[in-house]
């Protein structure tokens, strides 16, 4: 599924027209009427690009069509509005309105930069934080959006490292967890990585409002080819990460690990054919802070592990084919496949086999509290 570039000003006409189409009051009032939902990009079999807010019963609530592939989607709970961002290396994020109040806008990528899948809105709703390449300089920055007007982009800071991916918002409310990938890329050679001999990932505590590094942190040498990427908070706010390993295909080094702030970062061990199931590949963490767990996916490995978040245990595994998207599900987690499958906590699946779901999904409680 490569993505290509498209020309902006193409995108904003076509994105505003689906939205639109798409927030029609019935489909709303319907949306809203459910203890939870679900927000996930996808592809369809057709090869069309959409989004879809999901019911906890797998149903497809409604849809929207995107020109380009989409990736993660970020809620601030003040406003009640989502943003969903393209995949790397895209140039467009679209806000929209989950009570269906207000048009949806567009924010497009300046000139040298584009997106890597995923922001953050500050806890106050006043800021949306994404993570983005300065590709010419080959450096990672995070982009400052305005959100009370029209999410204008006032400046960015670097993230202290290169191919920035997922970041966060720790509980202090002014700290950004940003995970480095250590990955160059250039959208002149799409998704091509330049710099595997050489990579150095890293996972830096940066101040949201000074745009200072805080902390850094960064794997052993020996470990230099895995790439952290994904993130998510447990109870305790440790933050859990998963990587991506670039080096050989026979090496079976550990692929999730936690943070604390202050301390170094501490990779997992797991049972080796719980390892090896991930094929050296994490696309997807989530934890659920109401059950003490953490879940993450391989869509490489056809596999989702739960861990117990107190003792970094591995406590459930299932095999799922081209699993991927993950969110906390009551006592458990709801899970998307490329397969089209949607497997809620209790391990019900439904299936939609006409949508190859994307890498991630949001959950977001009735009440527009993000349930994370």
């Amino acid at each position: 599924m490569r993505t290509a570039l498209i020309d902006r000003r193409d995108f904003l006409k076509a994105a505003g027209a689906s939205f639109a189409a798409a927030s029609a009051p019935r489909a709303w009032s319907d949306t809203l009427a459910v203890d939870a939902v679900f927000a996930t990009a996808f592809v369809k079999r057709d090869g069309s690009f959409g989004a879809a807010v999901l019911s906890e019963a797998g149903k497809i609530l409604h849809s929207i069509d995107l020109p380009d592939r989409g990736h993660d989607v970020t809620f601030d709970p003040v406003s009640k509005r989502s943003v969903v961002f393209a995949r790397q290396p895209g140039t467009f994020a679209v806000v929209f309105d989950h009570a269906g109040h207000a048009k949806p806008l567009t924010i497009a990528s300046i000139a040298g930069r584009h997106f890597f899948g995923h922001g953050v809105f500050s806890s106050d709703g006043a800021l949306l934080y994404a993570t983005e390449n300065d590709f010419d300089n080959a450096a990672g920055v995070v982009g400052v959006y305005d959100a009370k007007a029209k999410f204008n982009r006032i400046g960015e800071f670097p993230t202290y490292g290169m191919g920035p991916h997922e970041l966060l918002l720790l509980g202090d409310g002014r700290t950004l967890a940003i995970a480095n990938g250590g990955i160059e890329t250039h959208p002149d050679y799409g998704r091509a990585e330049l710099n595997i001999a050489t990579m150095k990932p890293s996972y830096t505590l940066v101040d949201r409002l000074t745009g200072d590094l805080i902390e850094k942190h960064e794997l052993p040498p020996a470990l230099h080819q895995l790439s952290i990427r994904h993130m998510d908070r447990d109870q305790a706010g440790t933050v859990w990460f998963g990587c991506q390993y670039r080096g050989p295909a026979t090496d079976r080094p550990a692929l999730v690990g936690r943070a604390a702030r202050g301390k170094e970062l501490e990779l997992l061990e797991m049972p080796q054919e719980v390892l090896s199931g991930f094929r050296n590949y994490i696309g997807s963490v989530a934890a659920n802070p109401a059950a003490g767990t953490v879940a993450v996916t391989s869509p490489e490995g056809n596999s989702l592990a739960v861990i117990d978040a107190a003792s970094g245990r591995v406590v459930a595994t299932r095999s799922l084919v081209e699993v991927c998207g993950l969110a906390p599900d009551g006592a458990g987690f709801m899970a998307t496949t490329g397969a089209g499958e949607i497997v809620g906590e209790a391990g019900t699946a439904r299936s939609e086999p006409d949508f190859v779901w994307d890498n991630h999904m949001l959950r977001i409680a009735a009440d527009g509290s993000k349930a994370a």
